[in-house]
């Protein structure tokens, strides 16, 4: 995570767009080719300007009209069509650099270790894939083919101011250096702007992704207000930066604009002087004044689209940082294939954080055989979700090591190993498609009746049924059209349809009411069974019938055992079953009615 810290450096853009100009060379190369006929063409109707003036009303050569017509004519339609291919060409391959560019981001940012994702804004990840990438149009595009083809006409241009008279071309020289100079300066104050600006965009996209996906808690709050003002202030703050930047770009032009000035001023005095000495014929100052043009003009475009071209740097900047943080499965390549797993778990000794010196885990042993249940129980913070999270192989441990059926689960294909677990939340995360889609999402080419049946076990059928178009029923963003205990079991669905070795559980009867939960437990069971299975419980009812209950405190397994077990040994567990106990009863049951225990689930 350092890495994504270093200062950008101008070597790594250039090396960045150097792949990215040979990973389209061929569309380029035509592009060039069609550029380099378009800029000759464009030499012919300021060359013929000296034979119009010189020959044609200077001496009267009347039949040279027409083949100078003829050239011109040609030279524009030339123009005219290199012009066009030029647009199609470039503009097609600077869109399929741009829609690569993103696929290889969302790639691999896919593929970045979850802690990541917990630090930063989805909005900013998603601004950098779809905004970031859209800079480099100007890289593979029409930008640097015009950038090479303005210095090809200048330097052409050049050639010819020199031919015609070499000492008034030295003195524009010398003033045009200047402008070099000054862009040069320019271009350094103007991308650490363009790149903040990126930055500014992404957290102002960020921060109104998360207000308006928690729009109800705002609403309830009333603190619509308060995000009206964080709003504020970002556009507020991007507005300054793009002030900042057009003042920028805006000087440039001035100065552009002032250079043209300067360089007339030096063309009547010089070159005045030149056709009263005979030095030049008036047909030579006429070209002279034309080829200036064909010289300040590409300068002035090169000092835009170099702008242009230093918001794609900026861009490809910000794209390089998330590129180099490392992926989680960088070293898939080296690990053991997975293909079969039994889900027999070992943890030896682990130790784990997330802040250097703030343990989570400390020394954690445990065994947790093939098929069997073991529940996890502790007050927040416990470390009852990182332990779950090793399991998962989101985390790796600081020390220590987890084995699966005796293999090091570092040295297991991550893709292969997570292809066994199922995963149901306590806040199950749900698409934006219909029922069936979201049930699918753990096996996309099941048959449908595969589908409906696991629904059916999960007890979907129930709810399904109550919408017009069933299983087909758009669900909304993260599942808002249902409620708590209908997504939970459609996660539960989509479980079950994912035929895990090994099932995490994360409180998956949290959201249901009293009746649903009674519906579901029989299929949690059946979820359960020949599983390995890892609970996260809250309500200690629910996890009677598991193999083993893990008491965690602090990071440390404190207790281990039955529930039997762990309520004679009279400890922190039946601390927490008591302390639960006693709240259910005194908020569900009705003043003077006695509460009956919780009848135990049957074991496996």
């Amino acid at each position: 995570m350092a890495d994504e810290k270093k200062k950008p450096k101008l070597s790594d853009a250039w090396r960045e767009t150097r792949e990215l100009v040979v990973a389209h060379k061929h569309r380029l190369m035509i592009g060039f080719w069609l550029m380099l006929i378009s800029r000759l063409a464009g030499l012919v109707l300021p060359a013929t300007s000296k034979l119009l003036i010189d020959d044609v009303v200077g001496k009267g050569k009347a039949e040279l009209l027409w083949p100078i017509a003829i050239a011109g004519g040609i030279a524009t339609l030339v123009q005219a069509l290199t012009g066009y291919g030029l647009s199609q060409v470039l503009g097609v391959a600077a869109q399929r650099a741009i829609n690569d560019m993103r696929k290889t981001v969302q790639a691999h940012i896919g593929r970045l270790p979850v802690r990541y994702f917990d630090s930063t804004q989805t909005g900013v990840l998603i601004s950098r894939i779809m905004n970031d990438a859209e800079g480099i149009r100007n890289l593979v595009g029409t930008g640097i083919v015009q950038l090479v083809g303005g210095v090809l006409s200048a330097v052409l241009g050049v050639g010819v101011l020199f031919y015609l008279n070499w000492k008034l071309t030295l003195i524009i020289l010398v003033v045009l250096s200047a402008f070099g100079l000054a862009m040069t300066r320019a271009f350094k104050t103007l991308r650490p702007l363009f790149r903040e600006r990126g930055k500014i965009q992404a957290d102002i996209s960020g921060r109104l992704t998360q207000t308006l996906g928690g729009v109800r808690v705002v609403k309830a709050y009333v603190a619509e207000e308060h995000e009206e003002r964080v709003f504020s202030t970002g556009v507020d703050k991007l507005f300054d930066n793009i002030r900042h930047s057009m003042m920028g770009v805006s000087l440039t032009t001035s100065v552009s604009t002032a250079i043209v000035g300067v360089v007339g001023v030096i063309l009547t005095l010089v070159g005045g002087r030149a056709i009263l000495a005979g030095e030049m014929s008036l047909g030579d100052f006429v070209m002279y004044l034309v080829f200036i043009g064909l010289v300040v003009g590409p300068l002035v475009q090169i000092a835009s689209i170099s702008t242009q071209i230093s918001e794609a740097f900026a861009g490809l900047d910000r794209l390089r940082e998330i590129r180099r943080v490392a992926r989680e499965d960088e070293h898939d390549a080296e690990r053991a294939a997975c293909p079969d797993l039994k889900g027999d778990f070992t943890f030896e000794d682990v130790s784990f954080e997330y802040d250097e010196g703030k343990p989570v885990l400390e020394h954690v042993s445990l065994t947790a055989p093939a098929g069997s249940t073991t529940a996890l129980v502790g007050s927040s913070g416990s470390g009852k979700s990182t332990l779950v999270s090793l399991v998962m192989a989101f985390n790796r441990p600081k020390s220590g090591r987890i084995t699966v059926d005796g293999e090091d689960l570092a040295s297991l294909k991550l893709a292969d190993f997570r292809a066994h677990l199922g995963v149901v939340l306590q806040d199950n995360f749900l698409f934006d498609g219909t029922i069936a889609e979201n049930v699918a999402f753990s096996r996309p080419d099941a048959p449908r009746a595969e589908i409906e049946d696991a629904c059916r076990l999960a007890h979907c059928d129930d709810f399904v049924a109550q919408f017009e178009k069933g299983y087909d029923t758009v669900v909304g963003e993260r599942g808002i059209k249902l409620s708590g205990g209908q997504r939970q079991r459609v996660a539960i669905a989509r479980a079950l349809l994912a035929r895990p070795r090994v099932l995490i559980l994360d409180e998956a009867t949290s959201s249901l009411d009293s009746e649903s939960e009674f519906k579901i437990q029989d299929a949690l069971q059946n979820l359960r069974r020949s599983r390995t299975t890892f609970v996260i419980a809250h309500r200690l009812s629910t996890i009677r019938s598991a193999d083993q209950i893990l008491v965690l405190e602090h990071g440390k397994i404190v207790e281990r055992g039955t529930h039997a077990e762990l309520l004679a040994l009279a400890g922190r567990y039946k601390e927490l079953h008591d302390r639960q106990y006693a709240f259910e009863q005194e908020r569900f049951v009705n003043p003077g009615e006695e509460l009956a225990a919780p009848v135990a689930l049957p074991k496996r």
